[in-house]
């Protein structure tokens, strides 16, 4: 299966799981997720308002630099280590 097929793959198996991950998994996803797809951030910060606009901003923001592939594959692991523990 081709690199990419994975990410999407992965990115439709995340959403199959029979429990929700905990935030902090979730945030990890996202992170990843848009890393992996956009690349670095470029949009203004969430206002204080947004906490979680702020929060996915955050843990976006902390990835950049890492290469999108690097990126993908910290996705793919995650979703399934995620699948093993979530069903």
């Amino acid at each position: 299966m081709a690199y990419e097929e994975q990410f999407e793959q992965a990115r439709k198996d995340v959403q199959t799981l029979s429990r929700k991950p905990g935030n902090d998994d979730l945030l990890y996803l996202y992170a990843h997720f848009k890393q992996g797809s956009v690349g670095d951030v470029t949009s203004k910060r969430p206002g204080m308002l947004d906490m979680v606009g702020r929060a996915k901003y955050d843990a976006w923001a902390k990835l950049k630099g890492m290469d999108q592939d690097t990126a993908r594959q910290n996705y793919i692991s995650k979703v399934e280590a995620l699948r093993k523990s979530h069903g």
